[in-house]
This record gives structure tokens, C-alpha cells and sequence, in this order.
């Protein structure tokens, strides 16, 4: 063998055997190949306010471009912490409470991976967001499904309280929910408090969309309730609340002892975050405007949406929150969730996501996800083209 030809690499066990390609490559590559409109992926296609790329830029200029502390710099932890005091009535400190993270799943997995061992049971709730199940995995921790109630997507507190176990270490629960949009009531939030009382489960809240609540509701944030705060990683995200989901960006709060796990992991998985960012971020904080007016800011989309969607064929499951739009297809098409979402792709020229994604076991209800966090001409064509069904 000369030194031209090329070693074989050394073979590989996979950690992750079953995990492939996501659906959201598939159909976003798909959607770009026929020129459809992508009402999948869920990220918006407009810009974020220029007052908050100037500040990001003047952070650059003004010299913030080296490492910031560990758990990010005090005034965005500060700015975060009187942000959940305002709106929740929890305290957190900024000094050891809080932490800026790369992104939500960032935070997600390293809260994962530091308080999940080997054996412990995690329950999760499908439909959920794909990085749950290969996050537990990876920590060595075994998955126990429980599947939200098909058709409403309402939590089964029955099923709940029946999967927790002395091996389970931790619940993970999403409100407002990808992919059903719908939230967890105060009812709900107080009901898991009572299941969880007796035991030493911790709680993961993914509140990503916080922000995006519709019709009059509150978001009933972990930080709200006493008995779940005190358990509670509560998981937050810049990136869907001002529109800049490619920055990566997003807190974590919890108590002291919580955090003190997270940020040992945190220090060896990315160390710190993009800090131009932070003081960007920071200082576009002053102004609380831009998260307050986001529930009818995103609303109004969701009113244009469903509006052009009810004169199709399609049966509107309800929007409470997020920026999704589910709907039934079964007055549609008699296609699997999959395969008329590439139908859809291809022929309509629109491209939405299967429900069936979202389950271990691929369920399929026949509900497939809109995103409707588009400009409003981009809202406009993907119906036109709907118009068709």
C-alpha cells in the first residue's frame, strides 16, 4: 500500500444505531427541490428587529469578543432574572441560578447529562421535540413514553403518576407543545406538582415558546408553582423569542443545587456562549416590548392561517400556543402522515411535517404540523396553493 492509497478507518460501534436522518432535513430538502413553500421546519423566514443586530454589532465593536464568564455575563443572567420576576414571581439569583446556554437543546442535553445515570428513568411525553429520547440514550438513561391524550394532546395524569418508578429520575414536560401547539393550564401545572410531591423526581420545562400564548391565556411557567420550581430546570430560548433561531442562544434557571450540576457539565461541553450576543441581548432587554406584544404579534398569523385554512378540506385542530397549526388530514387524503406530507411537497407545493415524527413508534393520527411563523406574503402563497384541497 503506497502512501497515496487511502487507510480504511477504523470500524465503529454506533452510540446511536436507530437515529438517521431527521424529518426536518428530509422535508426541507424535499420542499427546496420542488420549490415549495417549507411550512415545516420550524423557524421563521422574516428578520429580527435591526435595533438588536446594532446592538450586537456596537458589542463588537465596542471590544466583547473574547471569552465571557462561564455562565454568561452577570448583566444578561441579571436581565433574565428580573424578566421571570416580573412576569412569574420567582426569584432566581443571577449569581448561581442562572445560565446562558448555546441554544435550548444545548441545554436540554447538558441537563441530561448531569443529573441522568446510567439506569435512571426519564419520562417523556409524546408527540415530543426529536432530542429528547437520543438525549436520555446518550446519558445511559432508559425512555419511558407516555403519550399524550391522542386527539386533544392533553397530559394523562393517570398514566403519569402510574409510569413513575423508584428508578425515575426525571420528567420532561413542553408548554407551550412542538408539535400540537397546545399549553398546560394552571389545573395541569398543579396537578403535576401533586404527583410529583412525595417523590425526588426533577423536572425538565421546555418553555421555548413562552412567549407565544394566544387568546387572553397566560403561560404557566414552572417558576410559577413552588412545590415544581423547587425540582424544576425551567429551559428558555432568545432565539424563537426574538426571531433568531440561527444564533443558538437560549437560559436555564433553576435553584442552586440544580445548577451547580448543570454547570459542571456545562463548563466541559461548551464552556460559555457567543458573547457579543450576550451583550447585545442585554441591552435590547431594557425595552420588555418585544417579548410582551410577541403573543399578538404571532397571533395575528395564526388568525391569517387558519382563516385561509378553514376553506379547505382540512379539519384546524386547536392553535393555543407556539407558532403550529395542526391539522387532520383524513377528509384529505387516505396517504399515511408521511407520505402525504411528501405528496403535499411535491403536488401542492406546500411542505408540512407528520405527527407521526414525534412518537418512538411512528403513530400515526393523521395530523400533520404547519409553521406558520412566515411573512405574511409566504402565508399567503402556501394557501393559495392549499386553496387547491
Amino acid at each position: 500500500m503506497n502512501s497515496e492509497t487511502p487507510a480504511p478507518s477504523p470500524a465503529l460501534v454506533s452510540k446511536m444505531p436507530t437515529v438517521g436522518t431527521t424529518i426536518f432535513t428530509v422535508m426541507s430538502a424535499l420542499a427546496a427541490e420542488k420549490g415549495a413553500v417549507n411550512l415545516g421546519q420550524g423557524f421563521p423566514d422574516f428578520g429580527c428587529d435591526p435595533a438588536l443586530l446594532q446592538a450586537v454589532s456596537d458589542a463588537m465593536q465596542q471590544g466583547h469578543n473574547q471569552y465571557p464568564p462561564m455562565p454568561g455575563i452577570p448583566a444578561l443572567r441579571e436581565a433574565m432574572a428580573a424578566k421571570i420576576a416580573a412576569l412569574h414571581g420567582r426569584s432566581y439569583r443571577p449569581t448561581d441560578e442562572i445560565t446562558i446556554t448555546a441554544g435550548a437543546t444545548q441545554a436540554i442535553i447538558t441537563i441530561i447529562l448531569a443529573v441522568v445515570h446510567p439506569g435512571d428513568e426519564v419520562i417523556v411525553l409524546e408527540p415530543c421535540y426529536d432530542s429528547y429520547v437520543p438525549n436520555i440514550e446518550l446519558a445511559g438513561g432508559t425512555v419511558v413514553r407516555v403519550p399524550l391524550t391522542p386527539g386533544t394532546f392533553r397530559p394523562d395524569f393517570d398514566k403519569i403518576a402510574a409510569a413513575i418508578t423508584p428508578r425515575t429520575r426525571a420528567i420532561l414536560i413542553n408548554s407551550p407543545h412542538n408539535p400540537s401547539a397546545t399549553i398546560w393550564t394552571q389545573q395541569d401545572m398543579l396537578r403535576l406538582q401533586e404527583i410529583l410531591q412525595p417523590t425526588k423526581v426533577l423536572l425538565i420545562s421546555d418553555e421555548v415558546y413562552e412567549h407565544m400564548v394566544f387568546d387572553g391565556q397566560q403561560h404557566q411557567s414552572a417558576a410559577r408553582f413552588a412545590g415544581l420550581a423547587a425540582r424544576a430546570f425551567i429551559v428558555s430560548s432568545f432565539g424563537k423569542t426574538y426571531h433568531v433561531t440561527g444564533w443558538k442562544i437560549g437560559t436555564v434557571a433553576a435553584p442552586a443545587a440544580l445548577m451547580a450540576e448543570f454547570r459542571k457539565v456545562h463548563q466541559f461541553n461548551v464552556f460559555t456562549v457567543n458573547t457579543p450576543m450576550q451583550h447585545g441581548l442585554d441591552q435590547y432587554m431594557l425595552h420588555p416590548a418585544p417579548y410582551l406584544e410577541l403573543p399578538a404579534f404571532y397571533q395575528r398569523k395564526r388568525d391569517l392561517f387558519r382563516t385561509g385554512l378553514a376553506q379547505t378540506r382540512f379539519k384546524l385542530l386547536p392553535s393555543e400556543g407556539s407558532y403550529f397549526q395542526c391539522v387532520d388530514i383524513a377528509a384529505v387524503s387516505n396517504l399515511n402522515e408521511a407520505d402525504f406530507c411528501k405528496w403535499l411537497t411535491t403536488e401542492v407545493g406546500v411542505a408540512a411535517i407528520p405527527l407521526s415524527a414525534f412518537y418512538g413508534n411512528a403513530f400515526d393520527q393523521r395530523v400533520v404540523r404547519f409553521c406558520f411563523a412566515k411573512k405574511d406574503e409566504t402565508l399567503h402563497t402556501a394557501l393559495a396553493r392549499l386553496a387547491k384541497l
